[in-house]
């Protein structure tokens, strides 16, 4: 009997083990969260103003300014995607451009030093 409970422990230990890489593997891969934003939009209280995602391109941008610009109407849109940020209503502040620094900041496990200075 004794011998029946120590294989269930050890199995439950390695099995607890797999989920725990399992969960810390997947979330390396993931995409960060991503808002389309108006690059021109700062206000210092709110942060940068959320537009439709249709002025950003599909693609992971290559952070460099005025990539995405878009004429709507009679206004010029200089939209790009903005990760890991802070969403307020119609507005997203504390994040990044580069979607290689928000990865970098996830989860343990992932590629990366993970110590950035700020």
């Amino acid at each position: 009997m004794a011998e029946t409970r120590r294989r269930l422990r050890s199995s439950t230990v390695v099995l607890g083990g797999m989920g725990v890489l399992a969960a810390a593997l997947s979330a390396c891969g993931s995409d960060p969260d991503r808002r389309c934003v108006d690059r021109d939009s700062y206000d210092y209280i709110n942060g940068y103003k959320i537009v439709a995602d249709k002025n950003c391109k599909s693609g992971s941008s290559s952070s460099s300014y005025g990539k995405g610009r878009k004429k709507t109407g009679t206004k010029s849109t200089n939209a790009d995607w903005y990760y890991d940020a802070d969403v307020s209503g119609r507005y997203a502040d504390n994040g990044t451009f580069s979607r290689s620094e928000a990865v970098d900041r996830g989860g343990f496990g992932c590629s990366g030093s993970g110590s950035g200075g700020g």
